[in-house]
């Protein structure tokens, strides 16, 4: 028995942050960010939208289009680094209430934006396992909430969404996870940090350091780790199962930075159009942003069943991973 990807949905907010509505915050250009990052704009959740408000409705589409009735859904699972509370409860709880997946266990995942890929691997494994039947996978973020919007350096990064798979045995072998590879380096765990709000630095008043609230990063660390390790993501992927690049019909990075994107394409001598993107419009959605990639390739037809796929991601932790599947 394999697990295949069954259907999927999306939700980003309707508020469009452009680079020129950031040049009115932070001392930028939309010319700067443009050149050093990709990114063109960034949806930005409402005031009175959480994080558990977006998971439900790209949940909602996913489930629909599944053809598959809520109380088959026996467990649900979170990806995200900035859940509606800080350690508990789990937002996936909150999700599961708000869906009505009576039946369903739910947990939180907690690996930075390497969280869907975690996340589609935890979910083979818990049906392939036996234990579960048809797994919701949703990965989401309202980085706005955790971002320094005073600093030009982070602040033009990231956005907010949701996008939402459902996993089901398959079958046949038309479509399925095929493989993955998971890994970590918690040395460089400093580069990419929100300090305050852990047992480590517990938030004081009139003592934590505003700054301590928000999402900081080392950008030169961080980069160099990602371009190492989405070029060995998908090298060892290829090379596990005698592949070509030829071979596969897309590859989806995450969607941090569209120069690190070109860096592992320049070391791999692999073509950009290989690759999809679509930070220019949503910017970096951490845990959110290949299931973004994923639901927009669908909806646009540039993914058929039977398509061999690689997905890789790498965050905080610092964490990294990648899928191969096969659509």
């Amino acid at each position: 028995m394999g697990v295949y990807i069954r259907s999927i949905g999306a939700y980003v907010p309707e508020n469009r942050v452009t680079n020129d509505d950031l040049t009115k915050l932070v001392d930028t250009s939309d010319e700067w960010i443009q050149s050093h990052t990709g990114i063109k704009a960034r949806h930005i959740c409402a005031e009175d939208e959480v994080t558990s408000d977006l998971a439900v409705k790209a949940a909602e589409q996913a489930i629909e289009r599944g053809g598959i009735a809520k109380d088959e859904i026996d467990m649900l699972v979170v990806a995200t680094a900035s859940p509606d509370y800080t350690g508990f409860p789990s937002t996936a709880s909150i999700v599961q209430d708000k869906l009505g997946l009576e039946k369903a266990a739910a947990f939180d995942l907690v690996a930075g934006c390497t969280g869907f890929v975690y996340g589609l691997e935890t979910g083979r494994s818990l049906i392939e396992g036996g234990a579960f039947r048809n797994v919701l996978l949703i990965g989401v973020e309202t980085l706005s909430r955790i971002t320094n919007w005073k600093d030009r350096n982070t602040c033009v990064l990231f956005g907010d969404g949701a996008g939402a798979v459902v996993l089901s045995p398959s079958m046949s072998e038309e479509s399925g996870i095929i493989d993955s590879l998971l890994g970590s380096e918690g040395s460089g765990a400093q580069h990419l940090v929100r300090r305050a709000g852990g047992s480590k630095e517990p938030i004081k008043l009139g003592s934590t350091k505003e700054e301590d609230l928000y999402i900081q990063m080392n950008g030169r660390q961080v980069y160099n780790f990602a371009v190492r390790v989405n070029t060995e993501v998908i090298t060892t992927l290829l090379d596990r199962h005698q592949l070509t690049i030829d071979g596969i019909s897309w590859i989806v990075p995450h969607q941090a930075n569209i120069r690190i994107i070109q860096a592992a394409a320049g070391r791999l001598k692999i073509p950009m159009e290989k690759f999809f993107t679509n930070i220019h419009e949503y910017a970096n959605t951490s845990a959110a942003s290949i299931p973004i990639a994923l639901n927009e390739m669908y909806e646009t037809d540039k993914l058929q069943r039977g398509d061999l796929v690689l997905l890789t991601g790498f965050g905080a932790g610092l964490s990294y991973g990648g899928n191969l599947l096969k659509w």
